[in-house]
């Protein structure tokens, strides 16, 4: 992030002021050393290297002919700053009272002003945000010091962040509210006690209250009072290179918080059913692994892909399976080795969305189909008599082969799979989805990879279908004829057309509940435009 911290003070003999500043210095070319953040204290270390040490040359003859007392300076011009470098990035992190750059300058002097003179929020103390394209961003949170000296015993200062990136500083927001407020409050609590310490000795209301006031000899009496350095009000002996490890830290961590993706046109529904996952908006369904087997298979019993899948079970057989996926119906497995069924699920619920996935990986007990599509079962479990005789249901029994001793790296030399279903119906026809996935799997001149896009592509494609057919039967109420027609506009009536049918409605309980809900309020804001 392209950004700049500054500490800011309100001196009552010259007005606001720029006490202490950290900037970012990218590197030219990258070239990240060994990973961390290191903390290389003054320059001295490090010497006035490539010309970039924090000796304020662009403003020096500014500064030094500018009025300053020792309430508004930090460090002295001949004071080398402070540099922190993160050796991950190459970037450097430089610390001085005031920028390198003459243009910086004009910009936190800006910035400065308005975060102590014009820009105020309710009670004073607090965040604010202002700035224009012209002058950068910020973000400042003015805050008041104790002081027992200072009119109304208290100094008013403030620490701003300015950035190019409006959009940015302002996501960035909740993240340096909680972490200025971190050092705001110690700064705070140190003064006080500073105060409370200096009060207990001499009580500076008492004292003023019995003094005299003369309009003449005011600006004498508050002369050696009105400029007390940060430092003292805290008695930290080592202030400015704290505060410099703790911008150099704000401006790292800020940066690499939030970071730009790009993304080619609208997110898909299974990014947006994974987000809402994330969030909690949406039902999550996670992988539930229960009772594993003690039995171990080499690594090379898994099933790699879809195509392996197919020519491991057959043809006829991943055709019926396969089917009964897209239908939505459930697919147990039953067997001992639970790596290889939990492969073959992995590769069977690419061929839906995200959101039609539930997955029950290995159970003891048999659960019930509207928790889980896909169950994987220890052999010895049981499956109730209304599943087994249910047309909604395929069984796959994966039975271990007696090798006689001879090791091969086939899965058909260790298991047979048997796979059984009460459905009657026949698979050959439908539907269009899974014609087109199996002629790119016999296709052998298709690599994987190119089978896996291939398949994005198709199922991203029926999606947009059940979009379609959401929006037209669902949110519209469209009847049964007019849906008949739509079903025709989209390629889903002819051979196949009541697998069709039931595959797009099995999707559409895959919707998520983003694009749910942006219908209906289309459809609600739609319904009252035109008695506006």
């Amino acid at each position: 992030m392209n950004a700049l911290v500054a500490l800011c003070h309100f001196c009552e003999l010259h007005g606001p002021r720029t006490l202490f500043c950290t900037e970012a210095v990218h590197p030219p070319s990258p070239s990240p050393p060994q990973p961390g953040l290191a903390f290389l204290g003054d320059m001295d270390r490090e010497g006035d290297r490539e010309g970039e040490g924090l000796t304020m040359r662009a403003n020096s003859s500014a500064t030094q002919r500018a009025d300053m007392c020792e309430g508004c300076r930090s460090l002295p011009a001949s004071h080398p700053g402070f540099v922190s470098m993160d050796t991950e990035t190459g970037i450097r992190y430089l610390s001085h009272q005031h920028p390198r750059q003459p243009q910086l300058f004009s910009v936190v002097r800006q910035a400065c002003v308005r975060s102590l003179s014009c820009e105020v929020c309710p009670g004073r103390e607090g965040p604010i945000f202002f700035g224009d394209e012209q002058h950068g961003f910020v973000f400042s949170h003015t805050f008041f010091i104790k002081d027992s000296l200072a009119r109304g015993f208290q100094r008013w200062y403030s620490i701003v962040m300015v950035a190019m990136d409006r959009i940015y500083l302002i996501n960035s927001w909740p993240f340096l509210l909680r972490h200025l407020k971190l050092t705001i409050q110690s700064l705070q609590s140190t003064a006080l006690k500073v105060f409370d310490s200096e009060q207990g000795v001499c009580p500076q209301r008492a004292v003023r209250m019995n003094s005299a006031f003369s309009p003449a000899v005011f600006p004498h009496q508050r002369s050696g009072n009105a400029a007390r350095s940060l430092p003292s009000l805290t008695q930290h002996p080592n202030l400015w290179a704290s505060l410099h490890a703790s911008f150099s830290w704000l401006l790292k961590a800020c940066g690499s918080r939030l970071t730009e993706k790009l993304l080619e046109g609208a997110p898909t529904e299974d990014t947006l059913v994974l987000i809402e996952r994330q969030t909690g908006r949406g039902l999550f369904c996670p992988t539930f692994l229960r009772n594993r087997s003690s039995s171990s298979r080499p690594s090379w019993t898994k099933f790699r892909s879809l195509r392996h899948l197919r020519q491991v079970l057959g043809c006829a057989d991943f055709r019926q399976l396969a089917w009964h996926v897209l239908m939505g119906n459930q697919v147990i497995w039953r067997g001992l080795d639970h790596g290889l069924i939990q492969s073959a699920f992995n590769v069977l619920k690419a061929l839906l969305p995200v959101g039609c996935v539930r997955v029950v990986a290995y159970s003891s007990h048999y659960e019930e189909a509207y928790r889980c599509n896909f169950l994987g079962l220890s052999p010895d479990v049981q499956i109730p008599a209304h599943v087994t005789s249910s047309e909604f249901t395929v069984l796959v029994d994966v039975l271990n082969v007696e090798q006689g001793g001879v090791c091969d790296d086939n899965i058909l030399s260790l298991y047979h799979f048997n796979i059984s279903s009460a459905n009657t119906q026949p698979t050959d026809k439908g539907p269009t989805l899974l014609n087109k996935i199996e002629v790119a799997l016999a296709n052998e001149n298709l690599s994987v990879d190119v089978v896996s896009h291939c398949l994005l592509c198709l199922k991203e494609e029926w999606m947009n279908k059940v979009k379609v057919l959401f929006k037209f039967s669902k949110v519209d109420g469209r009847g049964r004829e007019d849906t008949q027609k739509v079903l025709a506009l989209l390629g889903a009536t002819g051979p196949g057309e009541e697998d069709n049918v039931r595959l797009l409605k099995f999707w559409m309980t895959g919707l998520s509940k983003t694009y749910k809900s942006h219908l209906m309020t289309a459809v609600r804001g739609g319904e009252r435009t035109p008695s506006q």
